[in-house]
């Protein structure tokens, strides 16, 4: 009739021993693959960074050798060849003039259309 009872014996929970360890590896394994990456990026700044500071002074070379006076040679005063001078070697002595600013462009328009014409 009446059967004695078993002791309840408490439940125990047993957590498996991979998961917290597979936890721990994508965790750890996501921050390193982040911190590389930042690395990467940072390298990649500061290499851009220098290149562009090359380009600049090159280019700030470059500005100061065009804004530097460049030596005019002197022309010689040379007779014209037999059959005169070509329209096209006075053209562009005309516009040598126009860029030294001995010629205005009013000037220059109306010799080269009298050499034109």
């Amino acid at each position: 009739m009446f059967r004695p009872m078993r002791p309840i014996r408490p439940v125990r929970v047993v957590r498996p021993v991979g998961r917290p360890l597979a936890r721990g590896l994508v965790v750890g394994g996501a921050a390193y693959a982040a911190g590389r990456a930042g690395a990467r990026r940072a390298a990649d700044e500061r290499g851009q960074d220098e290149a562009i500071a090359e380009l600049q002074a090159e280019q700030d070379r470059a500005a100061q050798q065009q804004a530097a006076p460049a030596p005019v040679p002197a022309a010689p005063a040379a007779a014209p060849a037999p059959g005169g001078e070509d329209v096209a070697d006075k053209l562009a002595r005309l516009a040598q003039l126009a860029q030294q600013g001995l010629l205005t462009p009013e000037e220059f328009a109306a010799a080269k259309a009298r050499l034109l014409a």
